[in-house]
């Protein structure tokens, strides 16, 4: 027998306690306790007659809960009755209970609702102990995606409003400009090639297949006469190496097996023979390299010796009576391994040996060893094996090579640093083994900086998809509200906005150096200096990209593990680049050993006073400039000041190079030979190296921003930009801010107020985000992420 329903009362004096019966069961936390509580107060409230009051203590029956038909059939008459209210009448269940009844009762009807019964109401929804107006939202939504008030939907939303003015929307087609740089043109180039129909994604393709169409696609590139860049002077008119380096960092927007088959080609391969050959080898080569009619590859690695590359053990021996070279692997240790291009396409390589001439060991050197046929076929005495599929970058076929007594022409050699001659006499410009050794090795720098420009280039990647994506996603909100996009909240713009200014901040720092290295009328020092702030940026901003993607990828939740979002193929293919072009923790302690570099005489000699006198010196001088007012100041205008960031972060790097001599010295007076006292120090000139790192990339930031603001044609770019420098600067303290803490640099409270100036930047630049990031100028056929879809044309765009 079917249970009967429990009746609503037609009483309008009941309708105010409706709502409440409502939450009372529908919150579903309340105790028995509790629910007695309200019945007590239903039982005494006065404007009730006993008819009603029995029918609403039945719906408060703690032992006899409402079913959910019931629940739904109470549901409808709440709706019902507060349809035709106006939402000011909705905030409190007391205030709408009330108005309920006004619309429901006669005009006489009404006299009943007094002052007391308004403090009986708002007795029992104190009873509730919830928030009467976002239950009343979630009991008057009638769907999962609910139309507000767009007034009332606002203030229920709005946020407390940043002390400074709100950013004014910029063109991103204006900061494309200054992102591009001198170079402009050839990003624009290299986009406009990769919108070709030529180049589009294809997924779940076997290595094979994706080895050939990379190939292909490189082929593209050798007809657009791209790889013709690479050799300034000889294939190409362009005045320096700028121009290459900057397409292979704007491929990097696309597929990044081709980037990296581009630079191996181009770049290793090419580019071996371009700076370590002389006029004869390029006249030979490079015509042939540049239109990928000779594909080759870069062999210096080995199975057991990767970065120290002064004790491979392949070796070429001369031959007098041949008048070659005789070229071997002793062991399988010593095979050449991870080689791009070796696999399957090269058919020559760029093999570093150590050189051996009538007996004497003169250390690595470069020679072009044919090890295919024009078939494809491996040459006597070349052992070729595959690498086999890899985390990422499975259009690149990765090889390893072994040669077993292989005679090579001695015209081979390549022989800017040093020849042999036909009867065996070695000779070279450079008397010191150790410094031809550096000087070979610093000509194939520009490597090393295309890899970390184009580690920048996939982190805006990242960054665009996903910030369109939480500019679009919505999830959760105010009950009855519409759902909010998940960038505006607080959590999602921490992860977010801090990483996209470290990549403007990056991309300004790479620019800059760029124009160092390829600076024609550079010093010998300056040169140097070049090289090792390319150590330096490379290994920041790979692992930035690593950390980057990584966050992109959980921003967007599942999506972003979807391979057609490409966040997943971004983090598989970029993964390694923080352990080839040198290992980013080596490449770390090569930085420190340069910051050391004008001091060397006083290392060798173990006499380091010198050294620690001078930065004394300096050391005192910042310290200066950190009086217990600066140490202690929390105001924004004083945290956003260009000028404080600079300070902090340069006194942090004299402070650890002034220590990190110091514990050297401590080592070395103990008679601790240098190389162990580097190996017991090596965390504190990691620690040294990226604190110069960050102090030199914020540099590059405040110096654009300054440019900018003497630039009239970027002055709408002043205010955004500025905001991004104190997000770079603040959230790099904030980061270390153990480090600080323990220096006495600043003070918690200013540490907390740096944190404060982190969240509040954050906000700021919220409502640019979208355009800070359209601004890259990434073409939508390489993005190729349906959850990064614009949805809307930008302006200036």
């Amino acid at each position: 027998m079917a249970v009967q329903q429990r009746r609503l009362p037609d009483d309008p004096r009941a309708l105010p306690l409706l709502p409440m019966i409502y939450v009372a069961w529908g919150d579903g936390e309340l105790s028995a306790g509790e629910i007695a509580g309200l019945r007590s107060q239903v039982e005494t409230a006065p404007w009730l007659d006993d008819a009603t009051r029995t029918l609403l203590q039945d719906w408060l029956d703690p032992d006899s809960p409402p079913t959910t038909q019931e629940m739904r059939g109470l549901l409808r008459r709440i709706r019902g009755a507060a349809d035709q209210l106006p939402r000011g009448e909705r905030r409190s269940l007391a205030s709408l209970g009330v108005a309920m009844a006004r619309a429901d009762a006669d005009a006489d009807g009404t006299v009943w609702i007094n002052a007391e019964t308004r403090r009986a109401l708002s007795r029992l929804e104190d009873t509730l102990g919830i928030l009467g107006s976002e239950a009343i939202r979630e009991m008057l939504t009638t769907g999962a995606s609910p139309v507000v008030d767009e007034e009332e939907d606002a203030a229920a939303t709005r946020t407390v409003e940043a002390p400074a003015p709100p950013l004014e929307p910029f063109r991103p087609a204006a900061m494309t400009k200054l992102l591009d740089g001198s170079r402009a043109q050839v990003r624009r180039e290299v986009r406009a090639l990769l919108q070709q129909p030529m180049f589009r994604y294809t997924y779940e393709v076997d290595k094979t297949t994706y080895r050939q169409r990379v190939l292909e696609w490189l082929g593209h590139l050798a007809e657009a006469g791209f790889g013709a860049r690479a050799y300034p002077g000889v294939t190409g008119d362009a005045p320096d190496l700028g121009d290459f380096i900057v397409a292979i960092e704007t491929l990097a927007c696309f597929d990044l097996s081709l980037l990296i088959k581009t630079g191996v080609q181009f770049g290793l391969f090419g580019g071996s023979i371009y700076h370590l050959g002389t006029e004869r080898h390029h006249r030979r080569y490079l015509a042939k390299v540049a239109s990928l009619e000779l594909p080759g590859c870069f062999a210096m690695t080995e199975l057991a010796h990767g970065s120290n590359v002064r004790a491979l053990r392949t070796v070429a021996r001369f031959d007098p009576a041949g008048g070659d070279f005789v070229l071997n692997t002793p062991d399988n240790a010593a095979r050449k391994e991870w080689i791009g291009n070796a696999a399957a396409h090269a058919r020559l390589a760029t093999v570093f040996t150590q050189l051996e001439v009538d007996g004497e060991d003169y250390g690595v050197h470069a020679l072009l060893v044919p090890i295919r046929n024009t078939d494809g076929k491996p040459l006597p005495g070349i052992r070729i094996g595959d690498c086999g599929h890899k985390l990422g970058l499975n259009g690149v076929d990765n090889g390893w090579l072994a040669f077993d007594q292989v005679r090579v022409p001695r015209e081979n050699l390549l022989d800017r640093f040093a020849q042999v001659d036909a009867d065996g006499r070695y000779e070279s410009p450079i008397p010191s083994e150790s410094k031809r050794f550096f000087t070979m090795l610093s000509t194939l720098v520009g490597g090393r900086i295309a890899i970390g420009g184009a580690a920048i280039a996939i982190a805006r990647s990242g960054l665009t998809i996903a910030i369109r994506y939480g500019a679009r996603r919505r999830q959760f909100g105010p009950a009855g509200a519409a759902e909010t996009p998940i960038l505006d909240y607080r959590t999602h713009q921490r992860r977010l906005m801090p990483l996209l200014a470290r990549t403007y901040a990056l991309g300004f720092a790479q620019e800059d150096l760029v124009a160092r290295y390829v600076k024609a009328d550079a010093t010998e020092e300056q040169r140097r200096e070049a090289e090792v702030a390319a150590a330096g940026l490379k290994a920041i901003a790979t692992w930035h990209c690593t950390r980057t993607i990584q966050t992109c990828r959980e921003c967007c939740g599942a999506e972003g593990y979807r391979s057609v979002n490409r966040l997943a193929a971004l983090k598989a293919d970029s993964d390694v680049f923080a352990t080839f072009e040198g290992d980013n923790t080596v490449l770390l302690q090569l930085v420190a050993k340069g910051l050391l570099t004008s001091y060397k005489r006083q290392f060798e000699n173990m006499q380091l006073f010198g050294i620690l006198r001078h930065l004394a010196e300096q050391a005192a001088s910042a310290l200066v400039e950190l009086n217990p007012v600066t140490v202690r100041r929390t105001d924004p205008l004083h945290l956003r000041d260009p000028e404080f960031q600079l300070t902090v972060l340069r006194w942090r790097e004299q402070s650890l190079l002034t220590s990190s001599a110091r514990r050297l010295k401590r080592r070395l007076d103990k008679g601790i030979d240098s190389f162990n006292a580097f190996l017991d120090c090596q965390t504190h000139l990691v620690a040294l190296s990226k604190a110069s790192v960050a102090h030199s990339v914020h540099e590059s930031f405040c110096t654009r921003v300054a440019t900018a603001k003497e630039d009239g044609t970027a002055a709408e770019l002043v205010d955004v930009l500025e905001r991004l420098r104190d997000l770079h600067a603040l959230w790099l303290i904030e980061e270390d801010a153990g480090w600080f803490l323990e220096n006495g640099v600043i003070e918690p409270a200013k540490a907390r107020a740096i944190r404060k100036q982190v969240d509040q930047l954050c906000l700021e630049l919220r409502p640019q985000a979208v355009a800070l990031v359209d601004a890259f100028a990434i073409p939508e056929t390489c993005l190729a992420a349906p959850i990064a879809i614009p949805t809307a044309p930008q302006p200036g765009s």
